[in-house]
């Protein structure tokens, strides 16, 4: 399909993607001019030893069942082929070499638009994408900037380690996935 499109990149490690991330992508989507959302799973970062990051394709599996009957949602495994530690930058580069057509946007959470300034070349991702923040609990945003626009969306304060932490302990996280990725991760015997 070769129709201009307005995407927006939902970056994370998603581990596991939960009901917030898809709250959120919904929300985004659903009060912007955007006609699809990107998941776009980060890769495991080698420098970085982390045993709860579980293997990147199943992190991709399990954002591909979370929305797999939204077709305005798609998973992204983009991040996986490129250059590791992989820049936010790098990333909108590439995808916009591969898909010219299309236009890219970004979605940041309040709490890492304060880290902003601190990305490799800011400035550009500044002044060449828009980018749609959306509030994180004790966050306040002070960055005034006309390609950032604040979205109103709920503030989810519904975390992956939680998530993680209780499926260690046996405890119910029933209503903090989709089905399909609490079926998976069940099957997978995942984060024990």
């Amino acid at each position: 399909i070769n129709y201009h499109m307005k995407i927006g990149l939902y970056f994370g490690s998603f581990n596991p993607i939960h009901i917030g991330h898809l709250i959120i992508a919904d929300t985004l989507h659903d009060r912007t001019d955007l006609d699809q959302v990107w998941f776009v799973v980060s890769p495991q970062n080698p420098l970085k030893k982390r045993q709860s990051l579980i293997h990147e394709f199943d992190r991709l599996r399990m954002v591909e069942l979370a929305i797999e009957d939204n077709y305005q949602f798609k998973a992204s495994d983009v991040e996986f082929s490129m250059p590791k530690p992989s820049y936010t930058i790098d990333t909108l580069a590439y995808l916009t070499d591969q898909y010219p057509q299309h236009q890219f946007c970004l979605f940041l959470g309040s709490d890492n638009l304060t880290q902003l300034k601190r990305w490799k070349n800011y400035q550009t991702i500044l002044d060449n994408y828009e980018i749609f923040v959306y509030p994180r609990p004790g966050e306040a945003n002070s960055f005034e900037h006309p390609n950032i626009k604040l979205i109103d969306a709920p503030l989810l304060d519904i975390s992956a380690t939680f998530i993680r932490k209780s499926i260690l302990a046996g405890k119910s996280v029933k209503y903090l996935l989709p089905d399909g990725v609490a079926d998976y991760i069940k099957d997978k015997k995942l984060y024990l």
